[in-house]
Protein backbone atom coordinates (compact mmCIF):
# COMPACT_ATOMS: atom_id res chain seq x y z
CA UNK A 1 0.00 0.00 0.00
CA UNK A 2 1.69 3.38 -0.91
CA UNK A 3 2.23 5.88 1.98
CA UNK A 4 -0.93 6.58 4.33
CA UNK A 5 0.11 9.13 5.72
CA UNK A 6 1.17 11.56 2.41
CA UNK A 7 -2.09 10.53 1.26
CA UNK A 8 -4.20 11.38 3.91
CA UNK A 9 -2.11 15.12 4.60
CA UNK A 10 -2.36 15.85 1.08
CA UNK A 11 -6.28 14.93 1.17
CA UNK A 12 -6.73 16.66 4.22
CA UNK A 13 -5.42 20.04 2.66
CA UNK A 14 -7.66 19.11 -0.47
CA UNK A 15 -10.71 18.97 1.41
CA UNK A 16 -10.85 22.29 2.70
CA UNK A 17 -10.52 24.10 -0.36
CA UNK A 18 -13.05 24.65 -3.31
CA UNK A 19 -13.36 24.10 -6.85
CA UNK A 20 -16.08 25.27 -9.04
CA UNK A 21 -16.93 23.62 -12.25
CA UNK A 22 -16.27 25.95 -15.42
CA UNK A 23 -17.88 26.42 -18.45
CA UNK A 24 -21.22 25.95 -19.72
CA UNK A 25 -23.90 24.07 -21.70
CA UNK A 26 -27.17 24.94 -23.24
CA UNK A 27 -28.55 21.53 -22.11
CA UNK A 28 -31.13 20.90 -20.10
CA UNK A 29 -33.94 18.35 -18.64
CA UNK A 30 -37.39 18.03 -17.27
CA UNK A 31 -37.58 18.06 -13.82
CA UNK A 32 -40.00 15.39 -13.73
CA UNK A 33 -37.56 13.01 -15.75
CA UNK A 34 -36.04 12.15 -12.09
CA UNK A 35 -39.18 10.02 -11.43
CA UNK A 36 -40.06 9.36 -14.73
CA UNK A 37 -41.70 5.77 -15.12
CA UNK A 38 -41.23 3.66 -18.04
CA UNK A 39 -44.35 1.65 -17.96
CA UNK A 40 -44.14 -0.37 -14.49
CA UNK A 41 -40.30 0.32 -14.51
CA UNK A 42 -38.79 2.97 -12.22
CA UNK A 43 -35.91 5.20 -14.52
CA UNK A 44 -33.21 6.09 -12.77
CA UNK A 45 -30.97 8.64 -14.99
CA UNK A 46 -27.00 7.75 -15.08
CA UNK A 47 -25.06 10.40 -16.62
CA UNK A 48 -21.39 9.58 -16.96
CA UNK A 49 -18.21 10.10 -18.90
CA UNK A 50 -16.53 6.96 -20.70
CA UNK A 51 -17.67 7.23 -24.36
CA UNK A 52 -17.26 4.08 -26.34
CA UNK A 53 -15.20 5.45 -28.70
CA UNK A 54 -12.60 6.95 -26.34
CA UNK A 55 -12.77 5.28 -22.77
CA UNK A 56 -13.99 1.43 -24.26
CA UNK A 57 -13.36 -0.86 -21.69
CA UNK A 58 -14.71 1.51 -18.92
CA UNK A 59 -17.73 1.74 -21.41
CA UNK A 60 -18.37 -1.77 -21.70
CA UNK A 61 -17.54 -2.70 -17.59
CA UNK A 62 -20.21 -0.07 -17.12
CA UNK A 63 -22.45 -1.36 -19.80
CA UNK A 64 -22.46 -4.78 -19.01
CA UNK A 65 -23.20 -3.98 -15.24
CA UNK A 66 -26.19 -2.04 -16.17
CA UNK A 67 -27.33 -4.99 -18.20
CA UNK A 68 -27.00 -7.59 -15.55
CA UNK A 69 -28.38 -5.12 -13.22
CA UNK A 70 -31.64 -4.68 -15.27
CA UNK A 71 -31.70 -8.13 -15.51
CA UNK A 72 -31.67 -9.22 -11.90
CA UNK A 73 -34.45 -5.96 -11.19
CA UNK A 74 -36.82 -6.70 -14.19
CA UNK A 75 -38.51 -3.11 -12.34
CA UNK A 76 -35.93 -0.50 -12.90
CA UNK A 77 -34.43 0.79 -15.95
CA UNK A 78 -31.00 2.47 -15.89
CA UNK A 79 -31.30 5.73 -18.23
CA UNK A 80 -27.70 6.79 -19.34
CA UNK A 81 -26.54 9.88 -20.89
CA UNK A 82 -22.46 9.31 -21.78
CA UNK A 83 -20.46 12.56 -22.27
CA UNK A 84 -16.82 13.62 -22.70
CA UNK A 85 -14.61 14.71 -19.77
CA UNK A 86 -14.94 18.25 -20.31
CA UNK A 87 -18.17 18.10 -21.74
CA UNK A 88 -19.34 16.67 -18.99
CA UNK A 89 -18.77 18.84 -16.68
CA UNK A 90 -19.86 21.52 -18.91
CA UNK A 91 -23.24 19.64 -18.15
CA UNK A 92 -23.64 19.44 -14.80
CA UNK A 93 -22.64 22.52 -13.96
CA UNK A 94 -25.62 23.57 -15.80
CA UNK A 95 -27.47 20.80 -14.23
CA UNK A 96 -26.86 21.43 -11.01
CA UNK A 97 -27.83 25.31 -11.64
CA UNK A 98 -31.05 24.20 -12.19
CA UNK A 99 -31.55 21.33 -9.39
CA UNK A 100 -31.96 19.14 -12.61
CA UNK A 101 -28.85 16.98 -11.92
CA UNK A 102 -29.24 13.09 -12.62
CA UNK A 103 -30.10 10.55 -10.16
CA UNK A 104 -26.49 9.39 -10.25
CA UNK A 105 -23.36 10.78 -12.07
CA UNK A 106 -19.78 11.34 -11.73
CA UNK A 107 -17.49 13.57 -9.15
CA UNK A 108 -14.41 14.29 -8.51
CA UNK A 109 -12.71 14.43 -4.74
CA UNK A 110 -12.07 16.80 -2.44
CA UNK A 111 -12.67 20.65 -3.91
CA UNK A 112 -14.25 20.05 -6.68
CA UNK A 113 -17.23 18.65 -5.10
CA UNK A 114 -17.55 20.85 -2.14
CA UNK A 115 -20.19 23.67 -3.80
CA UNK A 116 -22.39 20.89 -4.53
CA UNK A 117 -22.01 19.54 -1.01
CA UNK A 118 -22.44 22.89 0.41
CA UNK A 119 -25.69 23.62 -2.05
CA UNK A 120 -27.18 20.47 -1.06
CA UNK A 121 -27.38 18.33 -4.11
CA UNK A 122 -24.84 15.34 -3.23
CA UNK A 123 -26.74 13.09 -0.83
CA UNK A 124 -24.80 11.31 2.06
CA UNK A 125 -23.49 8.10 1.38
CA UNK A 126 -22.40 6.85 4.25
CA UNK A 127 -25.19 3.69 5.00
CA UNK A 128 -23.83 2.48 1.56
CA UNK A 129 -20.52 2.32 3.23
CA UNK A 130 -21.43 0.72 6.80
CA UNK A 131 -24.25 -1.77 4.97
CA UNK A 132 -22.22 -3.12 1.59
CA UNK A 133 -18.62 -1.77 1.84
CA UNK A 134 -17.38 -2.20 5.40
CA UNK A 135 -12.99 -2.12 5.14
CA UNK A 136 -13.03 -2.27 1.16
CA UNK A 137 -11.98 0.82 0.39
CA UNK A 138 -8.34 1.30 0.18
CA UNK A 139 -7.07 3.78 3.11
CA UNK A 140 -7.51 7.28 1.68
CA UNK A 141 -10.05 7.22 -0.86
CA UNK A 142 -13.52 7.17 0.74
CA UNK A 143 -12.13 10.44 2.97
CA UNK A 144 -11.43 12.83 -0.23
CA UNK A 145 -14.87 12.86 -1.11
CA UNK A 146 -15.75 13.72 2.97
CA UNK A 147 -17.17 16.62 4.40
CA UNK A 148 -18.02 17.60 8.08
CA UNK A 149 -17.86 14.16 8.84
CA UNK A 150 -19.97 12.36 5.61
CA UNK A 151 -18.99 10.97 2.50
CA UNK A 152 -20.62 12.40 -0.54
CA UNK A 153 -19.60 10.37 -3.13
CA UNK A 154 -18.36 6.65 -3.74
CA UNK A 155 -14.34 6.45 -5.04
CA UNK A 156 -14.04 4.06 -8.66
CA UNK A 157 -10.36 4.66 -9.09
CA UNK A 158 -6.82 5.00 -8.13
CA UNK A 159 -4.55 6.77 -9.78
CA UNK A 160 -0.94 7.43 -10.19
CA UNK A 161 0.64 9.17 -13.38
CA UNK A 162 3.78 7.99 -15.41
CA UNK A 163 5.18 8.59 -18.42
CA UNK A 164 4.57 6.09 -20.92
CA UNK A 165 6.97 5.98 -23.96
CA UNK A 166 7.49 3.89 -27.27
CA UNK A 167 10.04 1.22 -26.85
CA UNK A 168 10.72 1.22 -30.63
CA UNK A 169 11.42 4.57 -30.73
CA UNK A 170 13.23 4.49 -28.24
CA UNK A 171 15.21 1.41 -29.24
CA UNK A 172 15.86 3.20 -32.72
CA UNK A 173 17.70 5.65 -31.53
CA UNK A 174 19.79 4.12 -28.85
CA UNK A 175 17.58 6.08 -26.10
CA UNK A 176 17.50 4.51 -22.72
CA UNK A 177 14.97 5.11 -19.72
CA UNK A 178 15.70 7.82 -17.32
CA UNK A 179 16.62 7.84 -14.23
CA UNK A 180 17.37 12.02 -13.96
CA UNK A 181 15.71 14.97 -15.58
CA UNK A 182 19.10 15.58 -17.27
CA UNK A 183 19.24 12.45 -19.14
CA UNK A 184 15.29 13.03 -19.78
CA UNK A 185 15.84 16.44 -21.47
CA UNK A 186 19.39 14.48 -23.89
CA UNK A 187 16.18 12.56 -24.64
CA UNK A 188 13.67 15.16 -26.03
CA UNK A 189 16.94 16.61 -27.83
CA UNK A 190 18.06 13.49 -29.57
CA UNK A 191 14.20 12.85 -30.82
CA UNK A 192 13.87 16.26 -31.58
CA UNK A 193 17.06 16.42 -33.60
CA UNK A 194 16.01 13.43 -35.53
CA UNK A 195 12.60 15.25 -36.46
CA UNK A 196 10.67 12.82 -34.11
CA UNK A 197 7.62 14.72 -31.86
CA UNK A 198 9.38 13.60 -28.40
CA UNK A 199 6.20 14.31 -26.09
CA UNK A 200 2.54 14.51 -27.11
CA UNK A 201 0.61 16.93 -25.01
CA UNK A 202 -2.95 18.78 -25.19
CA UNK A 203 -2.70 21.27 -23.08
CA UNK A 204 -6.00 23.14 -24.62
CA UNK A 205 -7.66 21.03 -21.22
CA UNK A 206 -4.90 23.31 -19.12
CA UNK A 207 -4.68 20.37 -16.07
CA UNK A 208 -2.84 18.36 -18.66
CA UNK A 209 -0.16 20.56 -18.96
CA UNK A 210 -0.58 21.09 -14.80
CA UNK A 211 0.92 17.80 -13.94
CA UNK A 212 3.98 18.34 -16.25
CA UNK A 213 4.66 21.66 -13.97
CA UNK A 214 3.60 19.38 -10.63
CA UNK A 215 5.95 17.08 -10.93
CA UNK A 216 8.80 19.51 -11.94
CA UNK A 217 7.91 21.22 -8.73
CA UNK A 218 7.77 18.18 -6.59
CA UNK A 219 11.84 16.92 -8.11
CA UNK A 220 13.14 20.15 -7.79
CA UNK A 221 11.45 21.02 -4.17
CA UNK A 222 9.95 18.49 -2.66
CA UNK A 223 6.66 16.92 -2.24
CA UNK A 224 5.23 20.34 -0.17
CA UNK A 225 6.79 23.12 -1.91
CA UNK A 226 3.66 23.49 -4.09
CA UNK A 227 0.73 22.00 -1.44
CA UNK A 228 2.37 24.66 1.08
CA UNK A 229 1.81 27.44 -1.30
CA UNK A 230 -1.77 26.57 -2.11
CA UNK A 231 -2.49 26.27 2.02
CA UNK A 232 -0.83 29.49 2.46
CA UNK A 233 2.20 28.29 4.78
CA UNK A 234 4.26 28.67 1.84
CA UNK A 235 4.75 31.21 -1.34
CA UNK A 236 3.87 30.53 -4.53
CA UNK A 237 7.10 32.68 -5.76
CA UNK A 238 9.30 29.83 -3.74
CA UNK A 239 12.54 29.92 -5.56
CA UNK A 240 11.64 26.04 -6.12
CA UNK A 241 8.28 26.95 -8.06
CA UNK A 242 9.94 29.79 -9.95
CA UNK A 243 13.07 27.36 -11.12
CA UNK A 244 9.97 24.10 -12.48
CA UNK A 245 8.24 27.00 -14.63
CA UNK A 246 11.72 28.07 -15.72
CA UNK A 247 12.36 24.52 -16.40
CA UNK A 248 8.54 24.16 -18.28
CA UNK A 249 10.05 27.12 -20.61
CA UNK A 250 13.00 25.25 -21.36
CA UNK A 251 11.74 22.13 -22.61
CA UNK A 252 9.11 23.86 -24.90
CA UNK A 253 11.47 26.04 -26.21
CA UNK A 254 13.75 22.97 -27.24
CA UNK A 255 10.94 21.24 -28.77
CA UNK A 256 9.61 18.94 -26.12
CA UNK A 257 5.96 18.61 -27.28
CA UNK A 258 3.77 18.50 -30.31
CA UNK A 259 2.88 20.91 -32.57
CA UNK A 260 -0.08 23.03 -31.90
CA UNK A 261 0.09 21.54 -27.90
CA UNK A 262 -2.02 24.75 -26.86
CA UNK A 263 -4.74 24.42 -29.32
CA UNK A 264 -5.06 20.19 -28.89
CA UNK A 265 -7.40 18.88 -26.10
CA UNK A 266 -6.40 15.36 -24.63
CA UNK A 267 -8.14 13.12 -26.06
CA UNK A 268 -6.88 14.58 -29.46
CA UNK A 269 -3.11 14.86 -28.23
CA UNK A 270 -3.43 10.98 -27.31
CA UNK A 271 -3.95 10.24 -30.91
CA UNK A 272 -0.31 11.02 -31.50
CA UNK A 273 1.14 8.36 -29.47
CA UNK A 274 -1.47 5.73 -29.75
CA UNK A 275 -0.77 6.31 -33.56
CA UNK A 276 2.88 6.24 -33.26
CA UNK A 277 3.46 9.87 -34.02
CA UNK A 278 5.41 10.82 -30.67
CA UNK A 279 7.39 8.94 -28.73
CA UNK A 280 6.32 9.80 -25.05
CA UNK A 281 2.72 10.77 -22.94
CA UNK A 282 2.36 11.82 -19.69
CA UNK A 283 -0.85 10.65 -18.15
CA UNK A 284 -2.16 8.81 -15.13
CA UNK A 285 -3.35 5.17 -15.14
CA UNK A 286 -6.70 5.64 -16.30
CA UNK A 287 -4.86 5.61 -19.72
CA UNK A 288 -4.01 1.99 -18.43
CA UNK A 289 -6.19 -0.38 -20.40
CA UNK A 290 -4.99 1.64 -23.77
CA UNK A 291 -1.73 -0.67 -23.02
CA UNK A 292 -3.46 -3.55 -21.33
CA UNK A 293 -6.59 -4.97 -21.92
CA UNK A 294 -8.55 -2.72 -24.64
CA UNK A 295 -10.13 -4.88 -27.75
CA UNK A 296 -9.60 -1.88 -30.24
CA UNK A 297 -5.94 -1.47 -29.57
CA UNK A 298 -3.87 -4.26 -31.29
CA UNK A 299 -1.28 -6.30 -29.38
CA UNK A 300 1.38 -5.23 -31.90
CA UNK A 301 0.93 -1.69 -30.09
CA UNK A 302 0.66 -3.04 -26.36
CA UNK A 303 4.15 -4.65 -26.86
CA UNK A 304 5.63 -1.32 -27.74
CA UNK A 305 4.40 0.84 -24.91
CA UNK A 306 6.35 0.95 -21.81
CA UNK A 307 6.81 3.21 -18.71
CA UNK A 308 8.42 5.26 -16.32
CA UNK A 309 8.36 7.33 -13.40
CA UNK A 310 9.24 11.56 -13.81
CA UNK A 311 12.84 11.15 -13.18
CA UNK A 312 14.60 12.72 -10.51
CA UNK A 313 16.40 16.25 -10.75
CA UNK A 314 19.61 16.71 -9.76
CA UNK A 315 20.14 19.08 -6.62
CA UNK A 316 16.58 18.41 -6.40
CA UNK A 317 14.65 17.38 -3.29
CA UNK A 318 11.88 15.52 -4.71
CA UNK A 319 11.68 11.35 -4.52
CA UNK A 320 11.40 9.51 -7.66
CA UNK A 321 8.64 7.18 -5.77
CA UNK A 322 6.95 10.59 -5.09
CA UNK A 323 3.70 10.49 -7.97
CA UNK A 324 1.26 13.04 -9.13
CA UNK A 325 -2.56 11.27 -8.56
CA UNK A 326 -4.69 10.40 -5.77
CA UNK A 327 -8.64 8.98 -6.05
CA UNK A 328 -9.87 9.38 -9.67
CA UNK A 329 -13.71 9.94 -9.78
CA UNK A 330 -16.44 8.47 -8.05
CA UNK A 331 -20.00 8.20 -8.07
CA UNK A 332 -22.61 10.54 -5.91
CA UNK A 333 -26.57 10.54 -5.43
CA UNK A 334 -28.50 13.21 -6.16
CA UNK A 335 -30.25 14.79 -2.60
CA UNK A 336 -33.25 15.59 -4.70
CA UNK A 337 -33.36 12.73 -6.94
CA UNK A 338 -37.13 11.01 -6.24
CA UNK A 339 -36.00 7.50 -6.46
CA UNK A 340 -33.26 7.75 -4.22
CA UNK A 341 -33.16 4.61 -2.29
CA UNK A 342 -33.21 2.51 -5.48
CA UNK A 343 -30.20 4.63 -6.98
CA UNK A 344 -28.22 4.46 -3.62
CA UNK A 345 -28.99 0.65 -4.45
CA UNK A 346 -27.89 0.46 -7.84
CA UNK A 347 -24.31 3.07 -6.84
CA UNK A 348 -23.61 0.38 -4.15
CA UNK A 349 -23.77 -2.89 -6.77
CA UNK A 350 -21.93 -0.58 -9.62
CA UNK A 351 -18.88 -0.01 -7.36
CA UNK A 352 -18.85 -3.31 -6.06
CA UNK A 353 -18.63 -5.08 -9.51
CA UNK A 354 -16.44 -2.33 -10.68
CA UNK A 355 -13.87 -3.42 -8.33
CA UNK A 356 -14.09 -6.79 -9.63
CA UNK A 357 -14.44 -6.32 -13.31
CA UNK A 358 -11.85 -3.10 -13.61
CA UNK A 359 -8.87 -5.64 -12.63
CA UNK A 360 -9.41 -8.33 -15.03
CA UNK A 361 -11.11 -6.97 -17.51
CA UNK A 362 -10.00 -3.24 -18.30
CA UNK A 363 -6.56 -2.82 -16.20
CA UNK A 364 -8.12 0.04 -14.12
CA UNK A 365 -7.01 0.30 -10.22
CA UNK A 366 -10.00 0.58 -8.47
CA UNK A 367 -10.57 2.19 -5.15
CA UNK A 368 -11.87 -0.79 -3.07
CA UNK A 369 -9.32 -3.67 -1.89
CA UNK A 370 -9.52 -6.28 -4.72
CA UNK A 371 -7.55 -9.95 -4.28
CA UNK A 372 -5.76 -10.48 -7.31
CA UNK A 373 -4.21 -13.86 -6.62
CA UNK A 374 -5.82 -15.95 -8.82
CA UNK A 375 -6.48 -13.38 -11.65
CA UNK A 376 -4.17 -13.05 -15.06
CA UNK A 377 -3.01 -9.69 -14.81
CA UNK A 378 -0.79 -7.93 -17.10
CA UNK A 379 2.85 -6.99 -16.46
CA UNK A 380 2.62 -3.62 -16.65
CA UNK A 381 -0.63 -3.27 -14.38
CA UNK A 382 1.19 -5.78 -11.93
CA UNK A 383 4.45 -3.25 -12.07
CA UNK A 384 1.97 -0.16 -11.38
CA UNK A 385 0.74 -1.45 -8.48
CA UNK A 386 3.82 -2.38 -6.80
CA UNK A 387 4.44 1.41 -7.67
CA UNK A 388 1.43 2.30 -6.02
CA UNK A 389 2.87 -0.03 -3.31
CA UNK A 390 5.90 1.72 -2.55
CA UNK A 391 5.04 5.39 -3.59
CA UNK A 392 6.20 7.76 -0.78
CA UNK A 393 3.56 10.30 -1.60
CA UNK A 394 0.67 10.75 -3.28
CA UNK A 395 0.06 14.50 -4.47
CA UNK A 396 -3.14 15.38 -5.75
CA UNK A 397 -3.63 17.81 -8.62
CA UNK A 398 -3.17 21.13 -8.29
CA UNK A 399 -6.69 22.70 -9.51
CA UNK A 400 -8.10 20.18 -7.52
CA UNK A 401 -6.70 21.82 -4.38
CA UNK A 402 -7.39 24.99 -5.19
CA UNK A 403 -10.30 27.52 -5.09
CA UNK A 404 -12.76 27.93 -7.79
CA UNK A 405 -11.07 31.46 -8.41
CA UNK A 406 -7.41 30.51 -7.76
CA UNK A 407 -7.91 26.84 -9.84
CA UNK A 408 -8.98 29.18 -13.34
CA UNK A 409 -6.08 31.38 -12.54
CA UNK A 410 -3.73 28.61 -12.37
CA UNK A 411 -5.04 26.75 -15.28
CA UNK A 412 -5.18 29.77 -17.39
CA UNK A 413 -1.22 30.53 -16.46
CA UNK A 414 -0.59 27.17 -16.93
CA UNK A 415 -1.59 27.63 -20.48
CA UNK A 416 0.55 30.94 -20.97
CA UNK A 417 3.53 29.71 -19.49
CA UNK A 418 3.62 26.52 -22.38
CA UNK A 419 2.58 29.00 -24.59
CA UNK A 420 5.24 31.60 -23.98
CA UNK A 421 3.06 34.25 -23.38
CA UNK A 422 3.55 34.31 -19.26
CA UNK A 423 7.43 34.43 -18.36
CA UNK A 424 8.14 32.00 -14.99
CA UNK A 425 8.38 34.83 -12.67
CA UNK A 426 4.69 36.81 -13.73
CA UNK A 427 3.78 32.89 -14.01
CA UNK A 428 4.32 32.19 -10.28
CA UNK A 429 3.43 36.37 -9.10
CA UNK A 430 0.13 36.18 -10.49
CA UNK A 431 -0.85 32.89 -8.68
CA UNK A 432 0.67 34.19 -5.51
CA UNK A 433 -1.47 37.16 -6.01
CA UNK A 434 -4.50 34.80 -6.39
CA UNK A 435 -3.71 33.05 -3.59
CA UNK A 436 -3.14 35.67 -1.47
CA UNK A 437 -6.28 37.67 -2.09
CA UNK A 438 -7.93 34.62 -0.65
CA UNK A 439 -6.95 34.83 2.41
Amino acid sequence: MFHRKALSACLSVALLLVLVLAGCSSSTSSKNENASKNGDKTVIKFMHLWPEGSSKAQYTIVNDIIKQYEKDHPDVKIQTEILGNEQYKDKIKVLSASNELPDIGVTWAAGYMQPFVKGEMFAPLDDIIDSNFKDQFVAGTTEAFAMDGKTYGLPLELNITPVYYNKEIFEKYNLEVPATYDEFLNIVKTLADNGVTPITLGNKDRWTGSMWYMYLADRIGGPEVLTNAINRTGSFEDPALVQAAEEVKKLVDMGGFVKGFNGLSNDEAKGYFMNEQAAMYLMATWELPNYTTSPDVTQEFKDKVGYFKFPTYVGGKGDINSFVGGPGVGLFVSEKSKVKDEAKKFVAYLVEEWGKNSVKDAGVIPATVVDTSNIELDQMYIDILNDLGNASNLTLYADVQMSSSVAQVHLDMIQSLFGGQAAPKEFTAKQEQALAEEE
